[in-house]
Parts: structure tokens; sequence; C-alpha cells
């Protein structure tokens, strides 16, 4: 498995079509990519304009692939503008669950 986990600062006055945009490409994700396994989408209690993606992959090659989907394209895009700091991004193999529980 691919993990990511992604820290994103958005700019106030465009957090709400981020969020919009956000959960378009998790949608498309989990809906029309046969690699994707979870594309959760969390907005910080505290702060929401901080935004925390985990996302599940079968392997690398289907985040790449998952980089190149039309979702994907439209939401880069879309956001482009919007960060209001660098995204964090930590990526790494799986510990738990085994790869083997993760279903389709």
């Amino acid at each position: 498995m691919h993990v990511i986990v992604a820290t994103i600062r958005i700019k106030p006055e465009f957090r709400e079509r981020f969020m919009e945009a956000m959960l378009d490409d998790a949608r498309g994700s989990v809906e029309n990519e046969r690699g994707c396994f979870q594309f959760s989408v969390t907005q910080d209690k505290t702060d929401p304009n901080r935004i925390v993606l985990f996302e599940v992959y079968r392997d690398e090659a289907a985040f790449d692939t998952h980089k190149q989907a039309p979702h994907f394209v439209r939401w880069q895009e879309s956001v482009k503008d919007w960060f209001a700091a660098p995204t964090e991004v930590i990526q790494g193999g799986n510990a738990f669950p085994a790869d083997s529980t993760w279903k389709k």
C-alpha cells in the first residue's frame, strides 16, 4: 500500500470553494479509481482553514494514476492560488492494518 497524509492550509476567503473542489476530488478518487482504497478529508475543528487528507492507494503506481485523473487535474487547477502555506506531505507504506484487509 501507498499512504499519503497531507496537511493543507487554505486562505480563509477560499475555504468554501476549496472544500467543494476537495470533496469533488475525493469522491472521484474513491468512486472512479480502482487503486484508491481510501480518501479522507478532515477539517480541523479549531482551525477550519487547515485540512488534512489521508489517502490509501494500492501502490505508488496507483497514486501516479490518481495524479493524472480528470478530477485531480480539475482540483489542482481550481485551487492552485488558494493555499496560505506550502502543503506538508508525508508518503509511506502501510504498517497497520495489514494490506490484505483493504478492500475495494
